[in-house]
């Protein structure tokens, strides 16, 4: 399977993920959560919703710094970043004190809920649309939309209550638009036979 990056960074952002783990408790969002669901394309930056307390213990393995401009913490880990985003203080589409209450274990990981993280991922991708990270985001978000457990109800539910209604267009524009994804080995036939019972649920 083709990758957006090199599988060495990969597999060390896999291992500090890991160790995280081992060490605080945080709701997973992003590339590796979505990666947990489809085992599609794997993530080099770590992207976490994190509590106060835990920001502490944090900060006592990793040096942490205050983004304030993009209202987050990070850690910058030579080619690995780890993004932290606080209750209160960071800025997502979906309120980051809410978010602890749409998750599930996945995995052993504590994840957000793969409606929801397509709502996040779909935010990331308006954001950085024209870059290789938006690129990563289209195919994160076809990957998820076509689970065959997806749950298009609770996805639309969702967006009604987060006033993220314009996200269901795009989803359906990026449905139709893309006609292979060789990053996930899917051809135009194999896509156009998944994409045919989506779109029609879609619309």
């Amino acid at each position: 399977m083709k990758g957006y990056y090199q599988d060495l960074i990969t597999e060390k952002s896999w291992q500090i993920l890991i160790r995280l783990k081992s060490k605080i408790d945080f709701v997973l969002i992003g590339g590796w959560a979505v990666y947990l669901y489809t085992k599609g394309l794997k993530s080099k930056d770590i992207d976490t919703v994190i509590d106060y307390d835990n920001l502490g213990k944090l900060q006592k393995i990793y040096p942490v710094s205050k983004n304030h401009h993009l209202k987050k913490y990070e850690v910058k880990n030579e080619e690995v970043d780890i993004d932290i985003y606080l209750p209160f203080y960071s800025i997502l589409p979906i309120p980051v004190e809410e978010l602890p209450k749409l998750t599930v274990r996945y995995d052993n990981f504590t994840v957000l809920k793969k409606e929801a993280l397509l709502i996040l991922k779909q935010k990331a991708y308006e954001n950085r649309k024209a870059s290789i990270k938006g690129q990563k985001d289209r195919i994160d978000i076809i990957s998820l939309i076509i689970l065959p457990d997806f749950d298009l109800s609770y996805y639309q539910e969702l967006l009604k209550k987060y006033k993220s209604e314009m996200f269901y267009d795009q989803a359906k524009e990026l449905v139709m638009q893309t006609k292979t994804i060789p990053e996930l080995s899917l051809n135009q036939h194999r896509l156009a036979k998944i994409k045919k019972g989506l779109l029609r649920k879609l619309i």
